[in-house]
């Protein structure tokens, strides 16, 4: 397929994006020696399926709604599904239509996107992405303004996929997880990690499906990676205590994912995590990915 990408380049740092789809990151690469080498997991280049792109933006909420949508004030707000395959409305809408480039100058560049109740969603609103590419690091900041007379809840999440091996390790300080029944929607919450959950010390990607929400979360994360002696720590600014992860069996990618909201927080009582903008109020989640040499 043919889409216009546009590249950033600072230092050892390589940044790809792709505005008219979902204003989806394609690569984040990181120079070694004379070759680059992924950070993030790549996009193929073929795919418009956003799952395949290296990151993605969740706005205006993140993960999943059940109900059908959800109640505000006394009034019912319907979503549709969004994604083939998936039971439930699924990250919101943002990553479902193009982005326009706002300005770029060197090493950063802001997307936007005007969204007026996209596919009959109840969400009307402004949102942007700021990249910008520090001399180690990347910084994403992700906004969203409300431009609806009456207001809604929002929510705001990144979606970045990380390439690992058998060797790398993680670390993601959390005192707890929402665990799930059939489907990915949480039915209780526990302290008790299961088998491999346990990510409070660094520890191997190995072991089966995590598609879950852990609580408790430091706002920041390390990823080390021995074999290429450098590690990329993922912080998160006013964090509220939430991240997600997705760890997928015996495939060479995982998520963690900087969200402000848990699961189907629209149907939890008090929707937490869940910010209720007026119109003209602006939520933003402030994101950074720092890499660093092992030593």
């Amino acid at each position: 397929m043919t889409a216009d990408i546009i590249t950033l380049e600072a230092g050892k740092q390589r940044l790809r994006l792709i505005p008219s789809l979902g204003g989806s990151v394609a690569a984040w690469d990181w120079k070694a020696g004379d070759a680059w080498a992924p950070l993030f997991r790549p996009w193929d280049g073929q795919s418009e399926e956003r799952y395949s792109f290296a990151c993605f933006p969740l706005v205006p909420w993140s993960n999943r709604i059940t109900g059908g949508g959800f109640e505000h004030d006394g009034v019912f707000h319907p979503v549709k599904l969004n994604k083939p395959g998936e039971a439930y409305p699924i990250h919101g809408d943002g990553w479902m239509q193009p982005w326009q480039v706002q300005d770029q100058g060197d090493g950063a560049i802001t997307l936007a996107l005007e969204s007026h109740r996209f596919d009959g969603d109840p969400y009307d609103y402004r949102s942007t992405q700021r990249f910008i590419l520090e001399p180690h690091a990347l910084r994403i900041e992700l906004s969203v303004t409300h431009h609806g007379e009456k207001p809604l809840p929002y929510g705001l999440g990144l979606h970045p996929y990380f390439v690992r091996n058998e060797r790398t390790l993680l670390q993601s300080p959390c005192d707890g997880v929402w665990l799930a029944g059939d489907d990915p929607i949480p039915v209780s919450h526990t302290t008790e990690f299961p088998p491999t959950w346990d990510y409070n010390q660094p520890a191997p990607l190995q072991g089966p499906l995590i598609d879950n929400c852990f609580t408790g979360w430091i706002g920041e994360s390390v990823i080390s990676y021995p074999d290429r002696g450098i590690s990329i720590t993922m912080t998160m600014d006013d964090c509220n205590g939430y991240s997600l992860m997705y760890r997928p069996p015996d495939l060479p990618f995982f998520c963690l994912e900087p969200i402000t909201q848990p699961i189907d927080a629209f149907h939890m009582p008090g929707q937490p995590g869940l910010a209720i903008l007026n119109e003209g109020d602006t939520f933003v989640l402030k994101s950074r990915f720092a890499v660093s040499a092992l030593g």
